[in-house]
């Protein structure tokens, strides 16, 4: 495997990689495994090596990229620790390959099996029914060369649709108490959940959502505003992947 994973098109810096090696792009999916290392860095200290690559020009279609992940999506991890070199691909799975690999107290995860069970459901609820309507979105009302009527609107009201979901957890709406964080007992406690999910939401102006739109959704901004005070979340949003 080690000999198939790269090729002589392979970057050093990326081939020659000690230790943790993450390969991004400092987009919404690039920014969740960013803030995850910075936060296991601040909470542990953990160390790792970056490679950053420019997606506009397709760098991530390429031969060496797609050995590593043949979907050609960024981030990837790849772990060095182990023989031989281990990549990990899908955003989900790489922040809870971190958890496994790096947060041995469960900082951002949990030990009780039922707050596990409800971080892992919101962490794959945004992954499978968020992330891909706020992309569309973005494509459509930002990229796209043909403005479609019908996909713009359509995928603005799944977003907010979604949004709407996000907020009945956030705010308490069906238990009476009001959450700080998606998943965990109380008011809940900041994790992958969060992390997995944090990214996207913030750019709900840069998707085109007004402030009218989001005005339903106090709890969610709120919570927005609550993780970008983060030390490590500003680290890894910041110049540093840019």
């Amino acid at each position: 495997m080690s000999h198939s994973l790269y090729i002589s098109e392979t970057p050093a810096e990326v081939k020659n990689a000690k230790g943790l090696h993450l390969i991004t792009q400092s987009t919404p999916n690039g920014q969740k495994v960013q803030i995850m290392l910075e936060e296991l860095a601040d909470a542990y200290g953990t160390q790792w090596t970056t490679s950053k690559i420019n997606i506009m020009t397709n760098e991530q279609k390429k031969e060496w990229f797609l050995r590593l992940d043949p979907n050609g999506r960024i981030p990837i991890i790849v772990d060095n620790t182990v023989s031989p070199p281990f990549p990990v691909m899908e955003t989900s799975a790489e922040l809870l390959y971190l958890l496994k690999f790096a947060d041995k107290e469960d900082k951002f995860g949990f030990k009780d099996e039922l707050e596990r069970s409800q971080c892992l459901q919101w962490l794959f609820f945004w992954h499978g029914s968020g992330a891909p309507y706020q992309g569309q979105m973005n494509h459509f009302g930002r990229f796209s060369k043909e403005k479609i009527p019908y996909a713009i609107e359509r995928f603005t009201n799944e977003t907010l649709r979604v949004y709407g979901v996000l907020e009945i957890q956030l705010s308490g709406k069906y238990t009476g108490e009001p959450r700080d964080y998606l998943a965990g007992n109380g008011k809940g406690k900041y994790s992958v959940a969060d992390i997995g999910t944090w990214p996207w939401v913030k750019g709900w102006e840069f998707s085109g959502v007004t402030k009218e739109q989001m005005k339903p959704f106090p709890h969610l901004l709120k919570w927005i505003d609550r993780i970008a005070e983060r030390p490590a979340v500003k680290r890894g949003t910041g110049e540093k992947y840019t």
